[in-house]
Formats: C-alpha cells, structure tokens, sequence
C-alpha cells in the first residue's frame, strides 16, 4: 500500500487588521492605510501601499507624520473585538475545506490536505481563497507544500508574486529548489536575527544553501531546532499538525501609557486591569498560575526625565486563576516597589508556573468552601465578560481606568455590538 504524500496548507490573511477595516471601508481599498498599537503609538499592521512608502512595522508615529500628512493615510487605533470576531469567521470557514486545522495566530492557520487535493491542489487553493474572500471579505494567500516550513515558504511567494495569483505549491522537488534558490535565508521560518547572522558567515545566504547543508553540521553548528528546519526545506516532515493550540506556559500582559504615570493609584488601577485580562486568559485554557512577576519603568528614550525601572516576582503558597487573588498579590508586589516621583511609561504583569487547573493542587482545608465559590464566581464573570462589551471590571483602587488615554481612531465594532452595526442607505 503506498504513502500518500503529505500536503499542508499555510492560510494567511493579508494584511489582516487592515483587512478587517476594509470590509467596512470600501472606500479604503487601494488607499494608505495603517493601524496603530493599544495607545495609538506605534503602527502595527500597514497596508501595501504603506509599506511602499518604506514606513516599518513598530514605527512610532511622530516619526512619520509628515509621511502620513503629505500621503493622507488613514489611521485607525486597534480595534481587538472586530479582529478576533473577523478571525474566527475565517477559521471557520476554513473548517469546511479540512478535517484537521491548527490555528497558529489570529490570521494564519495550517490544513492538512493529505489526500484531499492530489489531483490538483492549485485549484483547491484557490477555491479556499475565493470561498473566504465571499464569506468574510479577508483576502487570503494560500501556501501548499509537504511539510509546514515549506508551506510557510510558499505563503511568502504567493504573497511576494502576483503571477502567482495567491497560491503557491511546493510539492515539485524542481519548483521548490528553484524558490528556495530566490529566498534569502533569513525569510525562512524560524531562522531569527542571530542565527541568520552567523548562517551567512558560514557563506549561508539563500534557504538553498541551508538545504543543502548536512544535517549533522547544521545540528552541531546551531541546535536540534535549526536542523529540523533544514530537514523540513527537504520536504521531510519533522513538525507534525497541531490539533489543538497547546497552553501557554507564561502569561504577560502589559501595555506602554500614552500620557506618564505619577501617582501610584493610576499604576495600581492599570496593573489590576493587565491583572483581569491576565487571570481570564488563564481560565480559558483550564490553567492556574502559581507564581506573579510585575514591572515598572520610566521611558528610557526620555534622557531628560529621572530614570527607574524594577521587577518583582513571588512564588504563591497555593496556585489560583482567582482575578481578586491575582490583583492583591499584583498590588502588594507594587508597593514593595513603586516610588513616587517618577514618570511611569509602562507596567506589565507575568504569569508563571503554569499547570492545569485539574492537577491536584495544595489547598488550605480551611478555605475549601471559598475555593469552590472562587471557580463558580470566575466562571460567572467570563460569561458576562462574553457576553456584553463593557464587562465586569475589578479595580485595585476603586479608581476605575483613570489611567487610560482615549484612542482618537478607534471603528466601530461592526460584528459584535448592536449599536455599532454597519448601516446600509439605498439611493
């Protein structure tokens, strides 16, 4: 009985928060476009004709405002609730084309095709493209290959070509060698900054030359994980598909502020609000955190202003995803290390110590009926959260959000909120 050849799909969605913002703004195609971070600082998804102005990814925006006066770009603030709503109908439609999907990030997922298209994948490609762009109006590029870093190749030249009208595979050993020839090395996934550095010391300067190098002396020059990738460039399989999105093993949620934070109130509001959207992604994976690091800074790009920062971590007596245990634990580790006179650009707290909430855990026998209560209350609280845009929210200080900078961008959320539908006037 023979093997079928294995086959993955990379979908990738093009310039996904822009995109988002597109499928309500038609006015907006083929026009400048760029997304701004949390505190509406840095632009953090830009559309083609951004990027062809040469403005980069993380930009602060002062640094480009006579770009964004001379070519009228339009700015939005990050708009999270319309991208997660936008990102799960893409995921879903792409349910309907496989019967295995790893989602690997809010706009990318891998398929598993083995068997499903052998007879001609192209069109299979572009029939998953052209489903999801009717769906959900998020243009896609599609990646075909035997193994996923290849598959990632291939989602990189359909997005860099346009002959290639979005889709890409890579299942011919002719047709792979030969873009593999064209693609520098460090566009190869997994390949970072340091190891693309000393590849090319070695004379390593194409995903071809990698490719071609002996697995052994890759592994011994670098690490197992490198030489994995070499095997994969191969079309050897050694990254299998995820069914399901393993746990995080750390948790961080953290944010610079637009205006500085003197006043240890406001610090301790923010660092209750991380606290919140923390503990809650910890319940979504069925985890508990058994221990807490904070930090505070002053921004480092300010010469003129004193200059602190400083972290503190605690390991807890009993592991919790309880948002009230978190906040006071966050709050007494503040004080510890707040100090006025100081002006704070940023606060971030880390979970670690991660396990599931089903692991027998060390409990006071004094405090069962409030651990009981806890999960009962938590889980009530996330539903509500779900459920209604403003939520519930647990303050450190009693000072609700003082800290936060009103977006001067931000859209509607046209997917989730009956009060911000997208309307439609007939002439």
């Amino acid at each position: 009985m023979l093997t079928k050849q294995p086959l993955i799909a990379l979908v990738d969605c093009n310039n996904f928060y822009v995109s988002c913002e597109r499928v309500f703004r038609p006015d907006l195609l083929n026009k400048p476009v760029a997304i701004l971070s949390n505190n509406d600082g840095c632009i953090v998804s830009r559309s083609q004709e951004v990027k062809d102005l040469g403005i980069k990814m993380a930009v602060p925006i002062h640094q480009v405002q006579h770009l964004i006066k001379r070519h009228k770009i339009q700015l939005f603030s990050s708009n999270y609730t319309l991208y997660a709503d936008m990102s799960n109908r893409v995921m879903q439609c792409l349910e309907a084309y496989t019967p295995r999907l790893e989602i690997y990030s809010i706009d990318e997922s891998f398929l598993d095709l083995t068997g499903i298209c052998s007879q001609d994948s192209i069109a299979y490609g572009q029939k998953i493209k052209t489903f999801v762009a009717k769906a959900t109006g998020i243009p896609v590029c599609v990646g075909l290959a035997p193994t996923k870093t290849l598959a990632k190749l291939a989602n990189y030249a359909a997005k860099k070509w346009k002959k290639t009208k979005g889709v890409v595979d890579l299942s011919d050993p002719i047709c792979r060698d030969k873009l593999l020839q064209l693609t520098p090395v460090n566009k190869v996934w997994g390949i970072g900054q340091q190891t693309t550095r000393r590849l090319q010391l070695m004379g390593i300067n194409t995903a071809y030359d990698l490719a071609m190098q002996p697995i052994d002396f890759i592994q011994a020059q670098f690490n197992i994980v490198v030489a994995r990738t070499a095997m994969e460039l191969n079309g050897i399989v050694c990254l299998s598909l995820d069914d399901i999105t393993p746990d995080k093993q750390q948790i961080v949620c953290s944010r610079s502020f637009k205006r500085r934070l003197t006043e240890y109130c406001e610090l301790a509001d923010a660092l209750a609000s991380f606290c919140s959207r923390a503990a809650e992604k910890l319940r979504k994976q069925n985890s508990m955190t058994g221990s807490i690091t904070i930090s505070i800074r002053t921004n480092p790009h300010s010469p003129n202003d004193p200059q602190y920062q400083r972290s503190i971590h605690t390991r807890l007596n009993q592991s919790t995803n309880d948002t009230r245990h978190i906040i006071a634990v966050a709050k007494r580790l503040l004080k510890n290390i707040f100090k006025p006179g100081y002006r704070y650009q940023k606060c971030s707290v880390q979970l670690g110590h991660i396990q599931l909430a089903s692991i027998p855990n060390q409990t006071d026998l004094f405090d069962m009926a409030e651990h009981n209560n806890s999960a009962i209350l938590m889980s009530t609280i996330d539903k509500i959260n779900q459920r209604f845009s403003k939520g519930i929210f647990m303050s450190a200080t009693g000072i609700k959000n003082s800290w936060q900078t009103p977006v001067e961008h931000l859209s509607q959320r046209y997917t989730t909120s009956w009060d911000e539908l997208a309307t439609v006037k007939c002439c």
